[in-house]
């Protein structure tokens, strides 16, 4: 069994998920061997929340160039958790 802090890898803040705040719901970075459960109850584990929904989604590396030599970025999976309403993360506080 995994550890809530193998699973959940930080926080993602972008225009989009700054704006999906006002729905109550947070983006986060996970690892992508983590299926929506296992990040539910980290999520409920490290922020103490109540989880209602989570959504995930894979990313795909994009490809790099450094001059002439060409390489991937990793792929990554992102979770986007919905919060029973009244619940919010700390982490994301000074960003509304």
């Amino acid at each position: 069994m995994r550890t809530p802090e193998e699973i959940i890898i930080r926080p993602l803040v972008t225009e989009k998920s700054t704006g999906l705040m006002a729905d109550n719901k947070y983006t986060f970075l996970v690892d992508p061997g983590a299926n929506k459960i296992e990040i539910k109850h980290a999520i409920e584990k490290l922020f103490n929340v109540k989880v209602l929904k989570v959504n995930t989604l894979m990313e795909r590396g994009k490809l790099r160039r450094v001059g002439r030599f060409q390489g991937r970025q990793s792929d990554r999976k992102k979770a986007i958790v919905t919060l029973r309403p009244g619940d919010k993360i700390q982490v994301f506080e000074g960003l509304e």
